[in-house]
């Protein structure tokens, strides 16, 4: 029987639901101790079974072995190094996805537009919790989408005191941007890419294959993320801003103890699941080294396909010419 999608050699891996989701260490060594990650800071040290890891965030003043990195990797375990607490990814490794299908899964829906659409209201209908998005067009569900922004800018403001106009922003360098709620709202929100960024890395997924967002590097991070924004960066941004906390670690931070608080990474995880994977089935890597062929099926690799039978593959072995018999009778009569 083929192995799932979340499996990987011969070392038994346990679901990827079944782990923890997304730990995260700072200021610690790590280590390894047979099949466990070692964790040693100044007051103790952690023995962390490799295999329950979904996803090891490394955060700050932290170094790790080479032998830790090779049980994560034997463990199919995404390592992401990031900013404090998960904030902003600054750089990941393989992930638990050893196959491809979850991406397959992902560019398959995000290139059939009647998919791509049925995904696109399943992320809307995660926004509008209670509300019958059945039958409404992309268009109808982005102006719906922005009438409610519109009203929770209005909300947050009467209910903070904090004063708003209109959202401001300069691509390139946001936090330079706008008034002080406007610039607290660009820190949290790249806060925010960040976090989901490193989620879609660690589960396999594919960044950039977006269904909202299109033609970025990071199209399906900012669709994961927009999906949060109303619950944590808008309202964050004009709390802090009444409190006169108005730089961007301000926001980073705030929103880090929201995260951890609130335990938004293994909600990230199940719902990118839900969006791609609705009917909660698991994707079989049927040949994890296979080769494509016609008919977009799929055969196995790692063999020659010649006919050994076949003399077109076979090498002709052609013997020099013989002397020229006439060539020698020349050179004689002259």
């Amino acid at each position: 029987m083929a192995e799932p999608w979340w499996r990987t050699g011969p070392q038994d891996i346990h679901r990827l639901d079944d782990r923890i989701s997304s730990p995260y260490v700072e200021r610690v060594h790590i280590d390894r101790d047979d099949n466990a990650i070692v964790l040693v800071n100044k007051d103790r040290v952690v023995h962390v079974p490799a295999a329950f890891l979904a996803v090891l965030l490394i955060g700050p003043g932290s170094r790790i072995t080479h032998a830790a990195i090779a049980l994560l990797a034997d463990s199919a375990t995404c390592v992401c190094w990031v900013g404090e607490h998960g904030v902003r990814l600054y750089a990941s490794g393989i992930g638990a996805a050893r196959g491809a299908q979850l991406q397959l899964r992902q560019a398959w829906l995000v290139t059939r537009p009647k998919e791509r659409v049925a995904v696109a209201r399943r992320m809307y209908d995660l926004r509008f919790p209670g509300e019958d998005t059945t039958g409404l067009t992309l268009q109808q569900l982005r102006g719906r989408e922005g009438t409610r922004i519109r009203k929770l800018y209005a909300h947050h403001s009467q209910r903070s005191g904090v004063p708003w106009a209109k959202r401001d922003y300069k691509p390139g360098d946001a936090f330079a941007a706008g008034d002080d709620v406007n610039r607290l709202l660009s820190a949290a929100n790249s806060a925010l890419y960040g976090i989901c960024h490193a989620v879609i890395t660690g589960i396999g997924a594919s960044p950039a294959l977006g269904f909202v967002h299109t033609g970025s590097a990071l199209s399906f991070v900012l669709d994961i993320a927009d999906l949060y924004k109303a619950e944590f960066t808008i309202p964050l941004a004009f709390e802090l801003a009444a409190k006169g906390l108005t730089t961007e670690r301000d926001a980073r931070t705030a929103l880090r103890d929201a995260v951890v608080q609130c335990t938004l990474l293994p909600r990230i995880v199940t719902d990118i699941k839900r969006l791609l994977i609705p009917d909660n089935r698991d994707l079989l890597d049927d040949e994890l080294t296979g080769l494509w062929d016609e008919g977009n099926t799929v055969v196995s690799g790692g063999r020659n396909w010649a006919d050994p039978f076949d003399p077109q593959h076979h090498l002709d072995v052609i013997p020099p010419p013989p002397d020229d018999a006439h060539a020698s009778e020349r050179k004689t009569t002259a």
